[in-house]
Protein backbone atom coordinates (compact mmCIF):
# COMPACT_ATOMS: atom_id res chain seq x y z
CA UNK A 1 0.00 0.00 0.00
CA UNK A 2 1.63 3.33 -0.76
CA UNK A 3 2.21 6.03 1.74
CA UNK A 4 -0.86 8.26 -0.22
CA UNK A 5 -3.33 5.26 0.74
CA UNK A 6 -2.60 4.08 4.21
CA UNK A 7 -2.78 7.49 5.72
CA UNK A 8 -6.77 7.88 3.23
CA UNK A 9 -7.60 4.57 4.96
CA UNK A 10 -6.55 5.87 8.40
CA UNK A 11 -8.67 9.12 8.21
CA UNK A 12 -11.09 7.29 7.19
CA UNK A 13 -11.31 4.74 9.48
CA UNK A 14 -10.83 7.32 12.30
CA UNK A 15 -13.58 9.39 10.52
CA UNK A 16 -16.07 7.31 10.97
CA UNK A 17 -15.47 6.77 14.87
CA UNK A 18 -14.26 3.03 15.72
CA UNK A 19 -15.92 1.29 18.49
CA UNK A 20 -14.87 -1.45 20.08
CA UNK A 21 -15.26 -3.15 23.97
CA UNK A 22 -16.41 -0.06 24.27
CA UNK A 23 -13.67 1.82 23.34
CA UNK A 24 -13.41 4.81 20.54
CA UNK A 25 -11.11 6.61 18.23
CA UNK A 26 -12.64 10.11 16.94
CA UNK A 27 -11.40 12.69 14.34
CA UNK A 28 -12.55 16.40 14.42
CA UNK A 29 -11.68 20.03 13.53
CA UNK A 30 -12.11 23.28 13.10
CA UNK A 31 -11.18 25.40 10.48
CA UNK A 32 -11.69 29.17 10.62
CA UNK A 33 -10.71 31.74 7.79
CA UNK A 34 -11.47 35.76 7.25
CA UNK A 35 -10.93 38.70 5.53
CA UNK A 36 -9.20 41.35 7.98
CA UNK A 37 -8.70 45.23 8.29
CA UNK A 38 -6.70 46.73 10.61
CA UNK A 39 -6.39 50.89 10.91
CA UNK A 40 -2.67 50.82 11.62
CA UNK A 41 -0.22 48.57 11.90
CA UNK A 42 3.40 49.36 12.36
CA UNK A 43 6.34 49.02 9.08
CA UNK A 44 9.12 49.82 11.00
CA UNK A 45 10.67 53.18 11.50
CA UNK A 46 10.29 56.60 10.07
CA UNK A 47 13.74 58.51 9.13
CA UNK A 48 13.58 60.45 12.58
CA UNK A 49 13.14 57.38 14.67
CA UNK A 50 9.52 57.87 15.13
CA UNK A 51 6.93 54.75 14.70
CA UNK A 52 5.84 54.36 10.94
CA UNK A 53 2.54 52.29 10.20
CA UNK A 54 -0.06 51.72 7.65
CA UNK A 55 -3.41 50.75 7.36
CA UNK A 56 -3.67 46.80 5.95
CA UNK A 57 -6.47 44.07 4.80
CA UNK A 58 -5.47 40.87 4.78
CA UNK A 59 -6.67 37.13 4.50
CA UNK A 60 -5.68 34.92 7.68
CA UNK A 61 -6.66 31.76 9.67
CA UNK A 62 -8.49 31.93 12.95
CA UNK A 63 -5.28 31.82 15.12
CA UNK A 64 -4.81 34.75 14.43
CA UNK A 65 -7.60 37.29 14.70
CA UNK A 66 -10.51 34.75 14.48
CA UNK A 67 -13.17 32.64 16.45
CA UNK A 68 -10.76 29.51 17.00
CA UNK A 69 -7.44 28.70 15.45
CA UNK A 70 -7.40 26.16 12.20
CA UNK A 71 -7.20 22.78 13.71
CA UNK A 72 -7.53 18.69 13.36
CA UNK A 73 -7.29 16.29 16.07
CA UNK A 74 -7.73 12.64 17.28
CA UNK A 75 -9.36 11.69 20.55
CA UNK A 76 -9.83 7.97 21.86
CA UNK A 77 -10.33 6.34 25.17
CA UNK A 78 -10.64 2.10 25.68
CA UNK A 79 -12.48 0.98 28.79
CA UNK A 80 -9.73 -1.10 30.95
CA UNK A 81 -12.77 -2.13 33.34
CA UNK A 82 -13.64 -1.53 36.87
CA UNK A 83 -14.36 2.48 36.27
CA UNK A 84 -11.20 3.20 34.56
CA UNK A 85 -10.57 4.46 30.77
CA UNK A 86 -7.66 5.10 29.03
CA UNK A 87 -7.56 8.39 27.16
CA UNK A 88 -5.64 10.13 24.58
CA UNK A 89 -5.94 14.07 22.68
CA UNK A 90 -3.46 14.58 20.01
CA UNK A 91 -4.73 17.90 18.15
CA UNK A 92 -2.62 19.77 15.60
CA UNK A 93 -2.93 23.31 14.57
CA UNK A 94 -2.00 24.85 11.23
CA UNK A 95 -2.18 28.02 8.98
CA UNK A 96 -5.01 27.39 6.18
CA UNK A 97 -3.38 30.19 4.25
CA UNK A 98 -0.41 28.04 3.59
CA UNK A 99 -0.72 24.96 4.96
CA UNK A 100 2.05 25.80 7.84
CA UNK A 101 2.45 24.50 11.67
CA UNK A 102 1.19 26.69 13.98
CA UNK A 103 2.70 27.16 17.20
CA UNK A 104 6.07 27.43 16.55
CA UNK A 105 6.31 24.53 14.09
CA UNK A 106 4.78 21.31 16.37
CA UNK A 107 3.24 19.08 14.76
CA UNK A 108 0.63 18.47 17.50
CA UNK A 109 1.28 22.16 19.45
CA UNK A 110 -2.30 22.66 20.71
CA UNK A 111 -2.54 19.62 22.29
CA UNK A 112 -0.99 16.62 23.09
CA UNK A 113 -1.72 14.04 26.18
CA UNK A 114 -2.55 10.48 27.47
CA UNK A 115 -3.87 9.69 30.76
CA UNK A 116 -6.18 7.76 32.93
CA UNK A 117 -9.99 8.41 33.43
CA UNK A 118 -12.01 7.12 36.57
CA UNK A 119 -15.47 7.94 38.87
CA UNK A 120 -13.09 10.28 40.40
CA UNK A 121 -11.36 12.95 37.79
CA UNK A 122 -9.11 12.36 35.03
CA UNK A 123 -4.76 12.38 34.90
CA UNK A 124 -2.99 13.63 31.89
CA UNK A 125 0.32 13.52 30.77
CA UNK A 126 1.91 15.91 28.03
CA UNK A 127 1.09 19.37 26.35
CA UNK A 128 -2.05 20.61 27.87
CA UNK A 129 -3.32 24.27 28.86
CA UNK A 130 -3.54 25.16 32.32
CA UNK A 131 -6.24 24.98 34.82
CA UNK A 132 -6.32 28.96 35.21
CA UNK A 133 -7.47 29.29 32.02
CA UNK A 134 -9.74 26.15 31.38
CA UNK A 135 -11.78 27.53 34.58
CA UNK A 136 -12.04 31.27 34.06
CA UNK A 137 -11.47 31.84 30.06
CA UNK A 138 -15.51 31.13 29.45
CA UNK A 139 -16.35 34.22 31.22
CA UNK A 140 -14.34 36.55 29.07
CA UNK A 141 -15.33 38.21 25.74
CA UNK A 142 -13.26 35.51 23.62
CA UNK A 143 -16.71 33.62 23.95
CA UNK A 144 -18.03 36.54 21.57
CA UNK A 145 -14.77 37.43 18.76
CA UNK A 146 -12.31 34.67 20.11
CA UNK A 147 -8.55 35.67 20.33
CA UNK A 148 -9.46 39.00 19.43
CA UNK A 149 -11.13 39.60 22.51
CA UNK A 150 -8.32 39.04 25.12
CA UNK A 151 -6.49 41.44 26.60
CA UNK A 152 -3.20 43.05 24.66
CA UNK A 153 -0.96 40.19 24.90
CA UNK A 154 -3.66 37.87 26.52
CA UNK A 155 -1.38 39.30 29.50
CA UNK A 156 -3.83 36.93 32.33
CA UNK A 157 -3.38 34.16 29.86
CA UNK A 158 -7.63 33.58 28.96
CA UNK A 159 -6.81 34.14 25.81
CA UNK A 160 -5.50 30.27 25.69
CA UNK A 161 -2.48 30.94 23.81
CA UNK A 162 -0.06 29.46 26.07
CA UNK A 163 0.36 25.79 27.32
CA UNK A 164 2.50 23.86 29.24
CA UNK A 165 4.72 20.94 28.04
CA UNK A 166 5.87 17.97 30.68
CA UNK A 167 2.45 18.47 32.05
CA UNK A 168 0.60 16.46 34.67
CA UNK A 169 -2.96 17.82 35.12
CA UNK A 170 -6.20 16.43 37.01
CA UNK A 171 -9.57 17.37 36.35
CA UNK A 172 -12.19 16.28 38.47
CA UNK A 173 -15.89 14.96 38.18
CA UNK A 174 -18.83 17.06 39.13
CA UNK A 175 -19.99 16.97 42.56
CA UNK A 176 -23.52 18.91 42.31
CA UNK A 177 -22.07 21.61 40.07
CA UNK A 178 -18.67 21.92 41.75
CA UNK A 179 -15.12 20.95 39.26
CA UNK A 180 -12.11 21.41 40.29
CA UNK A 181 -8.08 20.70 38.71
CA UNK A 182 -4.96 21.28 39.20
CA UNK A 183 -1.53 21.53 36.68
CA UNK A 184 2.12 20.80 37.47
CA UNK A 185 4.25 21.38 34.79
CA UNK A 186 8.16 19.87 35.78
CA UNK A 187 11.19 22.22 34.26
CA UNK A 188 13.51 19.51 33.58
CA UNK A 189 16.68 21.32 34.66
CA UNK A 190 19.44 19.50 36.24
CA UNK A 191 19.95 20.49 39.80
CA UNK A 192 17.01 22.71 40.30
CA UNK A 193 13.52 21.02 40.06
CA UNK A 194 12.01 24.05 40.14
CA UNK A 195 13.85 26.51 37.19
CA UNK A 196 11.48 26.78 34.50
CA UNK A 197 8.19 25.31 36.35
CA UNK A 198 4.49 25.91 35.91
CA UNK A 199 1.83 24.93 38.34
CA UNK A 200 -1.95 26.21 38.05
CA UNK A 201 -5.06 25.58 40.02
CA UNK A 202 -8.62 26.12 39.02
CA UNK A 203 -12.35 25.73 40.37
CA UNK A 204 -15.97 26.23 38.66
CA UNK A 205 -19.26 25.94 40.32
CA UNK A 206 -22.83 26.22 38.21
CA UNK A 207 -25.83 26.10 39.38
CA UNK A 208 -28.91 26.65 37.39
CA UNK A 209 -28.21 29.78 35.16
CA UNK A 210 -25.11 31.08 37.80
CA UNK A 211 -21.71 30.11 36.78
CA UNK A 212 -18.54 31.49 38.58
CA UNK A 213 -15.17 30.32 37.98
CA UNK A 214 -11.71 30.84 40.36
CA UNK A 215 -7.91 30.89 38.69
CA UNK A 216 -4.35 30.80 40.16
CA UNK A 217 -1.24 30.52 37.28
CA UNK A 218 2.37 30.64 38.49
CA UNK A 219 5.11 30.18 36.25
CA UNK A 220 8.85 30.35 37.10
CA UNK A 221 11.31 31.56 34.22
CA UNK A 222 8.03 32.59 32.00
CA UNK A 223 10.19 33.93 29.16
CA UNK A 224 11.30 30.25 29.08
CA UNK A 225 8.92 28.03 30.44
CA UNK A 226 5.31 29.94 29.45
CA UNK A 227 6.03 31.98 26.40
CA UNK A 228 9.18 29.94 25.20
CA UNK A 229 7.89 26.39 24.90
CA UNK A 230 7.35 26.21 21.27
CA UNK A 231 9.71 24.65 18.69
CA UNK A 232 10.32 28.15 17.38
CA UNK A 233 11.49 29.60 20.83
CA UNK A 234 14.88 30.66 22.09
CA UNK A 235 17.00 30.28 24.90
CA UNK A 236 17.36 32.66 27.55
CA UNK A 237 19.42 34.75 25.68
CA UNK A 238 16.82 35.14 23.26
CA UNK A 239 13.17 37.19 24.00
CA UNK A 240 10.66 34.67 23.52
CA UNK A 241 7.38 37.03 24.95
CA UNK A 242 8.34 39.90 22.21
CA UNK A 243 10.23 42.22 20.15
CA UNK A 244 11.50 45.59 20.90
CA UNK A 245 11.15 46.08 16.79
CA UNK A 246 13.72 47.73 14.15
CA UNK A 247 14.41 50.23 11.66
CA UNK A 248 12.03 47.48 9.37
CA UNK A 249 10.29 45.78 11.27
CA UNK A 250 7.37 45.72 13.57
CA UNK A 251 7.36 45.41 17.66
CA UNK A 252 5.50 42.60 18.88
CA UNK A 253 4.07 42.58 22.64
CA UNK A 254 5.12 46.23 23.67
CA UNK A 255 2.43 45.37 26.83
CA UNK A 256 5.63 43.26 28.66
CA UNK A 257 8.09 42.29 25.97
CA UNK A 258 10.39 44.44 28.24
CA UNK A 259 10.05 42.00 31.32
CA UNK A 260 11.65 38.60 29.85
CA UNK A 261 14.01 38.67 32.85
CA UNK A 262 11.21 38.11 35.31
CA UNK A 263 11.94 35.12 37.77
CA UNK A 264 8.38 34.48 38.07
CA UNK A 265 5.02 35.58 36.45
CA UNK A 266 1.84 35.13 38.62
CA UNK A 267 -1.78 35.29 37.78
CA UNK A 268 -4.75 35.21 39.84
CA UNK A 269 -8.05 35.63 38.01
CA UNK A 270 -11.62 34.77 38.48
CA UNK A 271 -15.24 35.16 36.62
CA UNK A 272 -19.14 34.85 36.85
CA UNK A 273 -21.75 34.25 34.06
CA UNK A 274 -25.50 34.50 34.36
CA UNK A 275 -27.90 33.18 31.97
CA UNK A 276 -31.60 35.02 31.29
CA UNK A 277 -33.03 33.34 28.66
CA UNK A 278 -31.29 33.65 25.51
CA UNK A 279 -28.66 36.63 26.87
CA UNK A 280 -26.13 35.64 29.06
CA UNK A 281 -23.66 38.27 31.06
CA UNK A 282 -20.31 37.56 32.34
CA UNK A 283 -17.74 39.37 34.26
CA UNK A 284 -14.08 38.55 34.58
CA UNK A 285 -10.92 39.78 36.44
CA UNK A 286 -8.11 39.19 37.06
CA UNK A 287 -4.25 40.06 38.87
CA UNK A 288 -0.92 39.35 37.35
CA UNK A 289 2.84 40.22 37.97
CA UNK A 290 6.14 39.63 36.19
CA UNK A 291 8.03 39.45 39.62
CA UNK A 292 11.60 39.68 40.09
CA UNK A 293 12.67 41.57 36.92
CA UNK A 294 16.13 41.60 36.37
CA UNK A 295 17.03 37.64 36.62
CA UNK A 296 19.36 36.92 33.23
CA UNK A 297 19.03 33.78 33.92
CA UNK A 298 15.95 33.92 32.86
CA UNK A 299 15.69 36.39 29.98
CA UNK A 300 17.59 39.78 28.58
CA UNK A 301 16.81 42.96 30.50
CA UNK A 302 18.17 45.62 27.90
CA UNK A 303 16.08 48.23 29.98
CA UNK A 304 17.91 47.21 33.35
CA UNK A 305 14.58 46.54 35.27
CA UNK A 306 13.90 45.38 38.69
CA UNK A 307 11.08 45.12 41.14
CA UNK A 308 7.84 44.03 39.63
CA UNK A 309 5.90 44.98 36.56
CA UNK A 310 2.03 44.70 38.09
CA UNK A 311 -0.79 44.47 35.38
CA UNK A 312 -4.70 44.54 36.87
CA UNK A 313 -7.44 43.66 34.47
CA UNK A 314 -11.22 43.74 34.30
CA UNK A 315 -13.79 42.59 31.34
CA UNK A 316 -17.66 42.64 31.01
CA UNK A 317 -19.56 40.83 28.15
CA UNK A 318 -22.94 40.64 26.67
CA UNK A 319 -24.33 38.14 24.49
CA UNK A 320 -27.92 37.17 23.27
CA UNK A 321 -29.42 35.28 20.56
CA UNK A 322 -32.19 37.57 18.45
CA UNK A 323 -33.28 33.37 16.91
CA UNK A 324 -31.61 30.33 17.54
CA UNK A 325 -29.17 30.98 14.44
CA UNK A 326 -28.16 34.43 15.41
CA UNK A 327 -26.04 35.82 17.86
CA UNK A 328 -24.58 39.16 18.75
CA UNK A 329 -22.40 40.42 21.40
CA UNK A 330 -20.99 43.42 23.30
CA UNK A 331 -17.69 43.19 25.12
CA UNK A 332 -15.27 45.95 27.17
CA UNK A 333 -11.68 44.90 28.75
CA UNK A 334 -9.50 47.24 30.94
CA UNK A 335 -5.90 46.82 31.90
CA UNK A 336 -3.88 48.80 33.90
CA UNK A 337 -0.18 48.08 33.88
CA UNK A 338 1.67 49.88 37.30
CA UNK A 339 4.90 49.70 35.32
CA UNK A 340 8.55 48.91 36.23
CA UNK A 341 11.73 50.62 36.93
CA UNK A 342 10.46 53.72 37.73
CA UNK A 343 7.90 54.49 35.19
CA UNK A 344 4.12 55.94 35.29
CA UNK A 345 2.33 52.53 34.02
CA UNK A 346 -0.49 52.15 31.29
CA UNK A 347 -3.62 51.63 30.74
CA UNK A 348 -5.29 50.06 27.87
CA UNK A 349 -9.15 50.10 26.95
CA UNK A 350 -10.83 48.07 24.79
CA UNK A 351 -14.55 47.87 22.96
CA UNK A 352 -15.87 45.03 21.22
CA UNK A 353 -19.07 43.73 18.91
CA UNK A 354 -19.25 40.72 17.25
CA UNK A 355 -22.44 39.23 15.21
CA UNK A 356 -22.28 35.06 14.34
CA UNK A 357 -25.04 33.63 12.13
CA UNK A 358 -24.95 29.96 12.13
CA UNK A 359 -26.01 28.50 8.59
CA UNK A 360 -25.93 24.69 10.62
CA UNK A 361 -24.45 23.35 13.40
CA UNK A 362 -21.35 22.55 12.14
CA UNK A 363 -21.37 25.78 10.06
CA UNK A 364 -21.31 29.89 11.18
CA UNK A 365 -20.17 32.94 9.49
CA UNK A 366 -19.07 36.00 11.47
CA UNK A 367 -18.64 39.57 12.06
CA UNK A 368 -16.56 41.48 14.25
CA UNK A 369 -15.03 44.85 15.58
CA UNK A 370 -12.38 45.78 17.76
CA UNK A 371 -11.06 48.85 19.24
CA UNK A 372 -8.26 49.82 21.30
CA UNK A 373 -6.98 52.82 22.79
CA UNK A 374 -3.56 52.45 25.24
CA UNK A 375 -2.33 55.74 27.46
CA UNK A 376 0.58 55.71 29.36
CA UNK A 377 4.70 54.58 28.68
CA UNK A 378 4.81 50.34 27.92
CA UNK A 379 7.15 48.13 29.40
CA UNK A 380 9.75 48.99 25.87
CA UNK A 381 10.06 52.67 27.50
CA UNK A 382 7.91 54.05 24.96
CA UNK A 383 4.48 56.17 24.58
CA UNK A 384 2.49 53.00 25.00
CA UNK A 385 0.61 52.22 21.60
CA UNK A 386 -2.24 49.85 21.14
CA UNK A 387 -1.96 45.97 20.59
CA UNK A 388 -5.21 44.15 19.86
CA UNK A 389 -3.98 40.64 20.54
CA UNK A 390 -2.51 38.89 18.05
CA UNK A 391 -2.51 42.12 15.65
CA UNK A 392 0.98 44.08 14.90
CA UNK A 393 0.90 46.79 17.04
CA UNK A 394 -0.47 50.38 15.65
CA UNK A 395 1.89 53.22 15.68
CA UNK A 396 0.16 54.91 17.54
CA UNK A 397 -2.04 54.92 20.70
CA UNK A 398 -5.24 53.94 18.93
CA UNK A 399 -6.15 50.68 16.81
CA UNK A 400 -9.25 49.58 15.14
CA UNK A 401 -9.82 45.83 13.49
CA UNK A 402 -12.34 44.43 11.73
CA UNK A 403 -12.96 40.76 10.15
CA UNK A 404 -15.16 39.15 8.21
CA UNK A 405 -15.20 35.12 8.44
CA UNK A 406 -16.57 31.57 8.25
CA UNK A 407 -16.04 28.49 10.66
CA UNK A 408 -16.60 24.98 9.65
CA UNK A 409 -16.15 22.37 12.16
CA UNK A 410 -16.05 18.44 11.78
Amino acid sequence: MTKKNFWAAALTFLATGVACAQSSVTLYGLIDVGINYVSSAQVGRNADGSLAGKSQVSMSDGAMRGLGGSRWGVKGSEDLGGGLSAVFTLENGFNLNNGTLGQGGAEFGRQAFVGLSTSFGTVTFGRQYDSEADFVAPYTPNMIVGISGALPGDVDGLGHTRRANNAIKYVSRSYNGLTFGGMYSLGGSAGDFTASQVWALGANYTTGAFSFGLGYYNGRDPNLASFGNNPNAGPATTNNMGSFGSASSAQSNPIYAGYASAHTFEIYSGGASYKIGPATVALALSHNAFRALGDLQAGPNPLGYHGNAVFNNGSITGSYFVTPTLQVGAGYTYTRGGGAGGQGGVTYQQGILGVQYFLSKRTEVYLFGVYQVAIGTDSLGQPAVANIELMTPSSTNHQFVGRAGIVQRF
